[in-house]
């Protein structure tokens, strides 16, 4: 069984409150639009047989018509060949035939009424088809987007590459320290060559003083143990 059991269900429902309560709003549409171009064959076949219908009503009208007419001119020769018994039972044919083409006229108008329900019907699930495949491709839209959204936030929230950035940002900090402490050097020093030949005479002379220092303390360090 599909999600309508009856024309009537379709062509009066409110997709957007079906889409609401749907666990699975695309799938819904899918069915949706193949339960109305199912629908939709039926109703024009049975729309066709209707059609049909009023054709053949309308053949039978006309050879009534015609009965009826043939009748009467039968009973006006009866009369005037003086038969009047000829005459009327043309005349009872005729009143035969006019009442079956009375009842012929009335089926034709229900036909003709359930004809032209069937076309207004046909026209408002037509339209409710219509939505439901714009519908569909819009949720198509939707949903593609949804799953883009989702695998860029597993990727964001992946230990992986959480991991990874806490790395970037010690290593960020690691340089952002290392220049600082180079511009800390150059701080209030003029930018002139001098200078610089001046830092690495400066730099030379401390490491010299540095090395003598580290051999007056070893020496000093050698002097106590051998006393001891």
């Amino acid at each position: 069984m599909g999600i309508f059991t009856r024309f009537s269900d379709i062509v009066n429902s409110n997709i957007n409150a079906i889409l609401d309560k749907a666990e699975d709003p695309e799938k819904i549409v899918r069915l949706m639009i193949q339960e109305m171009e199912d629908t939709l064959v039926e109703v024009r076949s049975a729309a066709a047989r209707s059609i049909a219908d009023k054709k053949d009503l309308n053949r039978k009208l006309g050879h009534l018509e015609r009965e009826q007419g043939d009748w009467d001119s039968k009973a006006e020769l009866a009369l005037r060949k003086g038969r009047e018994d000829l005459a009327k039972a043309a005349l009872i044919e005729k009143s035969r035939a006019s009442t079956a083409s009375e009842i012929l006229k009335a089926d034709y108008a229900i036909i003709d009424e359930g004809l032209a329900k069937l076309n207004q019907d046909i026209s408002r699930l037509e339209k409710k088809l219509l939505d439901a495949k714009a519908r569909q491709k819009s949720l198509l839209v939707r949903h593609k987007t949804a799953n883009s959204r989702l695998a860029a936030r597993r990727k964001i929230h992946d230990y992986k590459i959480e991991d990874a950035m806490v790395r970037f940002e010690q290593y960020t900090r690691r340089i952002d320290d290392v220049e600082g402490r180079i511009e800390a050097y150059d701080l209030g020093l003029p930018k002139d060559l001098n200078h610089e030949f001046a830092g690495l005479e400066a730099e030379e002379s401390v490491a010299r003083e540095l090395e003598a220092l580290k051999k007056r303390v070893s020496d000093g360090a050698d002097a106590v143990a051998k006393a001891k």
